[in-house]
């Protein structure tokens, strides 16, 4: 039996991630989920949340933005519409992105500015508490 899987995160712009890993924690739409190694097949979506993945006991964290996780052979495949190391995120363009938020949702002027808005801070708040963690 397999004792490690391989976790690839991946945007339309990146490859964020490609790594040897112990287990990933994923924030599911339905909830948060885990995988270990030898896990069955299965296609999931994902929210907009902090994904967690272990390597020899040592806890990493890997901001990503919605997308699909796809688990099979030992692979945990993670395509993000957005991801990012929390180590990599930028708290002070985060906070200014959640404040643009804010205002935009404040004027509200029509229905899909304020989805797009309310969208946009809840990437920006996910943002800050994933640095924040």
């Amino acid at each position: 039996m397999e004792k490690s899987l391989h976790l690839e995160i991946v945007t339309p712009d990146k490859v964020v991630l490609s790594e040897t890993v112990d287990y990933v924690g994923a924030p599911g739409f339905e909830g948060e989920f885990g995988i270990l190694p030898n896990h069955i097949p299965f296609l999931a979506a994902l929210r907009i949340g902090t994904l967690h993945y272990k390597v020899g006991g040592k806890t990493s964290d890997v901001f990503v933005s919605g997308g699909f996780a796809e688990i099979s052979d030992n692979k945990v495949s993670i395509l993000a519409e957005s991801a990012e190391r929390v180590e990599d995120i930028d708290v002070e363009r985060a906070r200014k992105a959640k404040e643009r938020a804010e205002m935009r949702l404040a004027q509200e002027r029509d229905r899909i500015d304020a989805a797009r808005a309310q969208a946009a801070l809840q990437r920006a708040i996910a943002r800050i508490n994933a640095r924040n963690h």
